[in-house]
């Protein structure tokens, strides 16, 4: 039985801006971070609150995302904020550009997105 999502992997095409971005932006606290020579790779383990982790990685000369936002596979990474608005204006007071807030029509909850340093959409969205 599956229990929760652990982790969410994500490949950056620039280390220490990603690295900065993830922390410093959002927050997220580093768990372990390792340079892996073999493969000229880091790999940057992050918490979430709730325990699930984002696990950053560089890889050298690796292809940017095809399209936005409909490119096949993950299409968003989704966190839960107790206040839309509240943290849209702290990405913001940071550079962040952030889309209008919107209404999910189904749920009635709020939501919005706004992208990392290499452009894969997030999502801030009201739990």
């Amino acid at each position: 039985m599956l229990r929760r999502l652990h982790h969410a992997a994500i490949i950056c095409g620039d280390y220490d801006v990603s690295r900065r971005f993830y922390t410093e932006v959002l927050g997220l606290r580093v768990i372990a971070e390792h340079y892996r020579e073999a493969r000229r790779s880091y790999k940057l383990d992050l918490a979430l609150p709730d325990g699930g982790q984002i696990e950053l990685f560089s890889f050298p000369d690796s292809p940017p995302r095809p399209s936005y936002p409909e490119a096949r596979g993950l299409r968003h990474l989704a966190f839960a904020v107790d206040d839309v608005d509240a943290f849209k204006s702290t990405l913001q007071a940071q550079g962040v550009a952030v889309e209008p807030v919107r209404v999910d029509e189904y749920t009635g909850r709020r939501y919005t997105f706004f992208a990392d340093p290499d452009g894969l959409p997030l999502e801030l969205y009201e739990a």
